[in-house]
């Protein structure tokens, strides 16, 4: 069995209102930044690098302390590959978004609309994780909301 490993982001950012970034991948179903793990790079190397080639985005701001885990498996060419992906909680300043080929179309959308259009169970429960940490380390520390 083969393995794969990516790295990607839940991307925000904050005017009003805490919006999310998500894509809509060429097969149909929606999700955020990712891909894979180059030879040489970090994690966060790779996010930095697929926020860029995905979407244009060059400001990404990492949350310290937030790093999900995520593992399925699928087939591709009748080979079962097991896969993990890691997502880092990132704010944004950008709003206009450059598509790849990768990707059909963006949308930036309040938590309750990304949960009705998310597909798979635990990039559903991943995302919960990151808008919690994101409201809880806003409450804890009693910072304001437009740092974020």
């Amino acid at each position: 069995m083969e393995r794969e490993l990516s790295v990607g982001a839940i991307v925000f950012r904050k005017n009003k209102e805490i919006k999310y970034l998500i894509l809509q991948y060429g097969l149909g179903h929606w999700g955020f930044v990712k891909g894979k793990l180059e030879k040489g790079e970090s994690e966060k190397e790779t996010v930095i690098r697929e926020a860029e080639e995905e979407t244009g985005i060059k400001d990404l701001e990492f949350l310290d302390n937030f790093r999900e885990k995520e593992s399925y498996f699928y087939r591709w060419e009748e080979k079962l590959i097991s896969k993990d992906v890691i997502y880092y909680l990132t704010k944004t300043n950008t709003e206009k978004i450059k598509l790849s080929h990768e990707h059909k179309y963006f949308k930036w959308l309040n938590y309750e609309d990304i949960l009705k259009i998310l597909k798979f169970k635990n990039e559903k429960e991943i995302f919960r994780k990151a808008d919690e940490f994101l409201r809880n380390e806003k409450t804890s520390v009693q910072r304001n909301l437009d740092k974020y």
